[in-house]
């Protein structure tokens, strides 16, 4: 009797471990799927992932490592601010929007847009209780987040919709030198990076179906078959007499045919790609009230002079004249 007891309680106990553990796999892989953005999804997330500073030593933005065609970025912000004040810096990404995009699957689709913001120690996103009314209409539908809990100054957005959000508003509060020790007033440099449509490249280093793609061998195109999901297959026999078979994904336009020479590096697709990075630097002033307050003392004070000599010049002349006519 109780040793079958104790083998009833040993298979419980095995059937709870086992349920156990399938509970924590399936919790892992909701887990997952929820914190863990598919490719699709999004690429500031990429750099995220894949660099602590998305700022290379070289001055240059890590989402050039990705997107490799080079495209024009903007930006525009005041030329100076005032401590603890909320201002704009208007990120501008121009492209055409009548071209479309080769995306994950191989179909055309709308480009996406997405911007990388460094700016200045100190210098963060303005809270929602700080933006005006008009500011709140400018970023409604844009959500912007911080590139990490250590480095709030850099501010990350996308992807959006291309076509409604070529300039993207970030509203930016700006730091107090006398609340922050490690802020002084003077000139700082502010960074953008801006990309529409996809990359060429994934951080991995394999190349997206956004790409051209080439012959790695010289030789004769002996067929061209159908793969999976859209993908062609291209065999080259080889002039070492070696079988290459390239394996094109859907998206690109083949530009070889059945029977042609090629030779190692030739292009075997067109370029699909539409989009591009453009990364652009510019200047602001955190400007000390003080010496503002004081610049406005000193023009006053330099008008004020100016008033009072063209007045004793005026009573010089009346004097001159009344001693003329006595």
């Amino acid at each position: 009797m109780k040793r079958t007891l104790f083998s009833r309680f040993t298979l419980l106990s095995k059937i709870t471990k086992k349920s156990a553990q399938l509970l924590a796999m399936l919790g892992i892989l909701l887990f997952g799927n929820l914190a863990l953005p598919s490719i699709a999804q999004a690429y500031p997330v990429f750099a995220q992932q894949a660099y602590e500073n998305p700022k290379e030593a070289t001055g240059r933005i890590v989402c050039a490592n990705c997107h490799l065609a080079q495209k024009p970025t903007e930006i525009e912000v005041p030329q100076s601010v005032l401590p603890n004040t909320v201002f704009e810096a208007v990120v501008k990404i121009p492209y055409d929007t009548a071209v479309q995009q080769v995306l994950g699957n191989g179909d055309k689709g709308d480009l996406n847009v997405g911007a990388a913001l460094i700016l200045p120690p100190g210098f963060k996103l303005a809270p929602p209780e700080r933006l005006s009314e008009e500011m709140k209409e400018k970023t409604s539908g844009v959500y912007f987040q911080p590139y990490s809990a250590e480095r709030d100054n850099i501010l990350v957005v996308g992807p959006l919709p291309g076509a409604d959000h070529q300039e993207i508003v970030f509203p930016i509060l700006s730091p107090d030198p006398t609340m922050d020790k490690n802020v002084h007033f003077g000139k700082y440099l502010i960074n953008v990076g801006g990309n529409r449509g996809r990359g060429q490249v994934y951080p991995t280093g394999d190349k997206s179906n956004n790409n051209v793609f080439n012959a790695t061998a010289s030789g004769v195109i002996t067929d061209i078959a159908d793969g999976d999901a859209g993908a062609h297959l291209v065999t080259i026999a080889a002039t070492d007499g070696q079988k290459v078979t390239e394996t094109i994904p859907a998206g690109p336009s083949l530009l070889v045919s059945k029977g042609q020479q090629i030779k190692e590096g030739e292009a075997l697709t067109d370029n699909p790609n539409v989009g591009g990075f453009g990364q652009h630097d510019i200047e602001i002033v955190l400007q000390n009230p003080t010496r503002v307050k004081w610049l406005m003392a000193f023009f006053a004070a330099i008008m004020l002079s100016q008033i009072m000599l063209v007045l004793k010049k005026k009573q010089v002349e009346k004097v001159q004249a009344a001693e003329m006519n006595f």
